[in-house]
């Protein structure tokens, strides 16, 4: 049985968006040409250890920082906080969890000012930072951008194997669910949760964990990741493409799935929908429903379910992963699709784990 983690009486620090991802990758100049040669996400400084990298209609020093290091794995889950006194309020609130809690005034990265970083009740490395360096918005600069333009950071999504404890804590630190994907008991298999007004910051989904399952950058339209897919193509990387393009049904969002060159998940995603009135309704799936990982029905590589990322503790180990041994998840697994239908009441063959029974 989920054992809730407790709400703290320190109220949350109020999150205004996801912001940055800080991933540590083991060949930097490989990483390099994936993401910006191929992506054309834009270098705002670099040196040889690190590489700190924007989208076109960002205004902040950076969108995802890319640090050479032994293992490939995530050093952070980088959040802005509405002001700077919001960064004491995340001291006090996971200081009052017990959770390791770090503070700096200049910063962990470059770009950042006053900045805290914890490792929060899942095992994750969260950060939280309101003072930045303003950069040129590249939004008008036409001739910059390319048929596949990323135009902002979207979300994350995070692997944990008790979807139902994750989902209370970050309710408790002030996120709401928009959508999520629920059997006929009530569980909990994942959620899509949010600050901004999208259906979502961070998901998240049930696994192995913690770990990272992916990182998404918004494209303005379908066209612009059907560009991708032939820039890739063109340039004999399409092995680079897991899963995609398709539909979602969950966020309605047009979707391409690609690994780099340590294995990190990149989504391209466009195309889901606003999210910001305080009664805006909450979609829950059928585990069972194809269509939910899919609209098109399409089957899901068994990689998408079982590869992700490491995250690492504030002194940059790797995090020990935990099976997720919920024995209600078993029956029907996401990862496998389980027993599923696109109409509901015709007969299917019955799936576990991605094999016919």
């Amino acid at each position: 049985m989920t054992t809730p983690i407790p709400t703290p009486v320190s109220g949350p620090p109020d999150i205004l968006r996801c912001a940055s991802m800080e991933l540590v990758v083991t060949d930097l100049e490989a990483s390099r040409r994936f993401y910006v040669e191929v992506l054309n996400l834009v270098v705002t400084e670099e040196d040889e250890n690190t590489i700190y990298l924007r989208s076109l209609e960002e205004f902040i020093h950076h969108n995802l920082v890319l640090r050479k290091g032994p293992v490939a794995a995530v050093a952070a889950f980088s959040f802005r906080v509405r002001s700077p006194q919001e960064l004491d309020n995340a001291v006090a609130f996971y200081t009052e969890l017990g959770c390791r809690v770090e503070r700096r005034k200049d910063g962990f990265v470059k770009g950042l000012g006053d900045s805290v970083r914890v490792t929060d009740p899942l095992g994750f490395p969260y950060e939280f930072f309101y003072d930045v360096e303003h950069v040129e918005r590249l939004t008008w600069r036409y001739e910059l951008h390319t048929p596949g333009a990323l135009v902002r950071l979207d979300h994350f999504n995070q692997v944990t194997p008790d979807v139902p404890r994750a989902v209370g804590y970050m309710e408790s630190l002030g996120f709401r669910i928009t959508e999520d994907i629920q059997d006929d008991e009530g569980t909990t298999y994942a959620a899509w949760m949010r600050r901004k007004p999208t259906v979502h910051d961070t998901a998240m989904t049930g696994g192995d964990g913690p770990r990272m399952h992916h990182v998404a950058f918004a494209t303005h339209e379908k066209h612009n990741i059907l560009a991708i897919c032939d820039k890739l193509g063109a340039l004999r990387m399409s092995d680079r493409i897991e899963r995609g393009p398709g539909r979602h049904g969950v966020s309605n969002a047009f979707y391409l799935y690609l690994r780099d060159p340590d294995g990190h998940r990149v989504e391209i995603y466009t195309q889901d929908y606003y999210t910001g009135d305080p009664d805006n309704p909450k979609v829950t799936w059928d585990v069972h429903d194809n269509q939910r990982r899919d609209w098109w029905g399409n089957p899901v590589v068994p990689s998408w379910y079982t590869d992700a990322s490491l995250v690492l503790d504030l002194d940059g180990n790797p995090q020990p992963v935990a099976a997720r041994t919920e024995s209600s998840e078993m029956a029907v697994t996401i990862g496998a699709d389980g027993f599923s239908y696109t109409r509901q009441g015709e007969a299917q063959p019955e799936y576990k784990l991605g094999h016919q029974l």
